[in-house]
């Protein structure tokens, strides 16, 4: 999942200070959020294989946070944090919304994940609502997943929603008919993506000359894996050229994880999303916004190497969405602000998804809210150049991932990182200086470090009040035992099967290829 900002700065000419917008002005806000991208998604983080340049351009133009972090392994509970600033344990939203927890879960699991609430409270004072108390004009476009009736955009202080409902993945699909209540349907075989960058991109043309916050949040590259014929040729031929893999899977403990980025319909995906982008930023360009514009990209989960169609790798990070590893949190994280941070600028800090909220607040000139965004700090200095005091960050994930993900919770410091796992009490101690795949446990060589560090977490865990997974009285452990036997020799080959069934010159997709499109 992906995230972008866009700030429009209306400067006065004879400001003071050339950083600071003039007093009477107040800045749009652009917040694009697209599902599951992961790290390694994109040709300025080193893929060879994504095409990303509209994306890339956001980098490239401002600041890179090489350590950037995702609130969360999956989607709503991520999503939550950003519009907050509180971090998933504290508000309660640890999974994504739907999934079943307590007595409902119903696999054959060694504990039962913790309940969670199903919709974003009312009571928190959202980031959309926080622009809008300012005088802004709000508007939503595309996956929400925070909510249903009652606890849609539009309750939650976005003046226009369209798409925003309860679902995580599109009901229809990537083409029209879309079957989103939210949202009409376009002309059969229009891609989703594009639509919903249309749709902003009219949105901005219409309040070009009023303070305005949209958000706008891509469903794409959240399965199902779809695209069009013209952009899986184009991949097809492009992996073609790459040295065929021996094996895309490997079994990473629970689950199996690709390890080869060469998904020609995955690629599609990407590059639609880029596309839809590239209509954003050329709107402001087309309206004289470029240079006025901050832009903020960044992800909501890792990439999905281990489930939603197993479509990418996240290498050289260990795991992808769902997971405890890095691959599974670590995430693109770029801010464009002209005039401020300096093109190609890179920080290596750590910053986390809920650093946001009041990151934009002061960007914007608004008055910061502490008894709101508890868990995230304003990166306002890092972007003039400057550092912030260490802090440690947190992860609580009490559930089991659909990709294989175990019931964790994370404390990093510094280089330092440990996973403590609730199943059975165990730690993992990882320096990411020196072991970014995370391969090594230390935990034996350093045990008061690992100690220390497990005795912050659960004071933090009980500060936020964290609920916590419980045993499962019908867990079969001949039966578990049976399933893993099972995804070894039956899932893992299916699998090999599957994606080399992609790059054959007469694959066609089950429901036929539905729209064609070249890049400009």
């Amino acid at each position: 999942m992906l995230l972008l900002f866009v700030v429009t700065l209306e400067t006065g000419l004879e400001a003071a200070d050339p950083l600071q917008p003039a007093a009477d002005a107040k800045p749009n806000v652009l917040f694009i959020l697209a599902d599951d991208l992961g790290w390694r998604d994109l040709s300025n983080e080193g893929s060879t294989f994504y095409e990303s340049p509209h994306i890339d351009r956001i980098a490239k133009q401002g600041m890179k946070f090489t350590r950037g972090y995702a609130a969360c392994q999956v989607c709503s509970p991520s999503r939550a944090a950003i519009m907050t600033g509180k971090a998933p344990a504290r508000v309660k939203i640890t999974d994504y919304i739907g999934a079943p927890g307590g007595t409902q879960w119903k696999r054959n699991t060694k504990l039962l994940p913790a309940q969670y609430q199903r919709h974003l409270a009312h009571e928190e004072i959202n980031l959309a609502e926080a622009f809008k108390a300012a005088g802004y004009v709000t508007f939503f476009a595309g996956k929400w997943h925070l909510g249903d009736k009652g606890s849609f955009p539009e309750d939650h202080g976005f003046d226009f929603n369209v798409g925003g409902h309860h679902r995580g993945t599109p009901p229809g699909g990537y083409f029209s008919p879309y079957q989103n209540p939210k949202m009409k349907d376009g002309p059969e075989g229009e891609l989703l993506p594009l639509r919903l960058g249309e749709e902003t991109a009219n949105f901005i043309r219409q309040h070009r000359d009023q303070p305005f916050f949209a958000f706008l949040s891509f469903y794409s590259v959240h399965g199902p894996i779809q695209s069009t014929e013209a952009l899986w040729k184009k991949y097809r031929e492009k992996a073609q050229q790459q040295p065929a893999p021996k094996n895309r899977f490997i079994i990473d403990r629970t689950s199996p994880v690709r390890q080869v980025q060469d998904h020609p319909l995955y690629a599609g995906m990407v590059e639609s999303m880029d596309d839809a982008v590239g209509l954003v930023l050329d709107t402001l360009d087309e309206l004289n916004l470029e240079d006025r514009t901050i832009v903020v990209f960044t992800s909501d989960n890792g990439g999905v190497s281990a489930g939603d169609g197993k479509a990418t790798s996240n290498l050289p990070l260990r795991g992808g969405k769902g997971r405890q590893w890095e691959g599974g949190i670590r995430e693109p994280y770029y801010i464009k602000w002209p005039g401020v941070v300096p093109a190609e600028s890179t920080c290596s800090t750590p910053v986390i998804g809920m650093d946001f909220y009041p990151t934009l607040l002061e960007m914007a000139g608004l008055p910061s809210r502490p008894e709101q965004h508890l868990d995230g700090i304003s990166l306002v200095p890092l972007l003039r150049g400057g550092s912030l005091p260490a802090r440690p960050l947190y992860w609580h994930y009490p559930h089991y991932g659909n990709q294989g993900g175990e019931p964790s919770a994370i404390i990093q410091q510094g280089d330092w990182k440990l996973i403590h796992y609730f199943e059975d009490g165990r730690d993992e101690l990882y320096n990411l200086g020196q072991d970014r795949g995370e391969q090594e446990n230390l935990v034996e060589k350093n045990p008061r470090r690992a100690e220390q560090m497990a005795n912050q977490l659960r004071q933090w865990q009980q500060s936020v009040d964290a609920s916590l997974p419980t045993t499962n009285p019908n867990f079969d452990p001949a039966k578990y035992e049976q399933q893993q036997v099972n995804t070894r020799k039956k899932t893992l080959p299916a699998l090999e099967r599957q994606a080399a069934g992609f790059l054959k010159p007469d694959y066609r997709p089950g429901n036929g290829w539905l729209w064609k499109r070249k890049r400009k």
